[in-house]
């Protein structure tokens, strides 16, 4: 039976790459699979000069969807498409199983008593280190651009 890939929205002829893997609901498959697609990105070219940036926000939305979406669970998989197109950048499409959210609904984890918060900071982030992010699908599917 073919394995089902997540599809990269991401159409143009300008693409000088399109990856699609999968990562199972594992926390500590996060880091190695960040570290495969990192390597590709960067021999790439893709995103010169912000891989960083782009490196720390797929590690914190992949986690999201690994601890959230997945609730753990090494059964249930993310879905992670990432796309470069050379004159309009970096797309990255992480999709998990969940019930989704209200990105609206979350705190600001630089207000209040949140600071002092030991979670809850991966969106901030996500939102501070990307050009674009917009939330699909209830929540279940982020879209993250950088360029």
């Amino acid at each position: 039976m073919a394995e089902s890939l997540p599809k990269c929205e991401i159409e143009s002829k300008n693409l000088i790459l399109k990856l699609q893997k999968k990562l199972e609901g594992r926390v500590e498959a996060i880091p190695p699979f960040v570290e495969s697609i990192m390597k590709i990105v960067q021999s790439m070219g893709c995103a010169a000069g912000k891989e960083r940036e782009v490196e720390i926000a797929l590690l914190e939305a992949l986690a999201n969807a690994v601890v959230h979406g997945c609730k753990r669970d090494p059964t249930k998989e993310v879905e992670c498409c990432v796309a470069c197109d050379e004159s309009r950048g970096l797309l990255v499409i992480i999709r998990d199983p969940g019930q989704g959210f209200d990105p609206a609904s979350i705190p600001s984890p630089i207000l209040g008593q949140n600071l002092f918060s030991t979670h809850g900071r991966g969106i901030f982030l996500i939102n501070q280190l990307m050009d674009e992010v917009r939330y699909e699908k209830g929540g279940t599917e982020i879209h993250m651009k950088i360029s």
